[in-house]
């Protein structure tokens, strides 16, 4: 595993490690190796994964649904 055990970070580091691998998503994506793009891939889920644990009825916004995406007329 690459960088610190999403379980053992408090809430702000864990939304920042979040931040970061979103924000840098496109870039490996892009012009990362194959290698570099499944450790990016690993660590995403393992991040995300962790936030819906400690947040599973986290606020939904409507427009983020497939009825406010059909109100919206995509």
């Amino acid at each position: 595993m690459s960088g610190v055990d999403p379980k053992s970070l408090d809430t702000q580091q864990l939304l920042k490690e979040l931040e970061t691998i979103h924000r840098t998503r496109h870039d490996t994506l892009l012009h990362g190796s194959d290698d570099a793009l499944r450790a990016h891939n690993v660590r995403m889920s393992d991040l995300e994964g962790e936030y819906l644990r400690r947040y599973p009825r986290r606020p939904v916004a409507n427009g983020r649904t497939r009825d406010g995406a059909r109100a919206r007329g995509e």
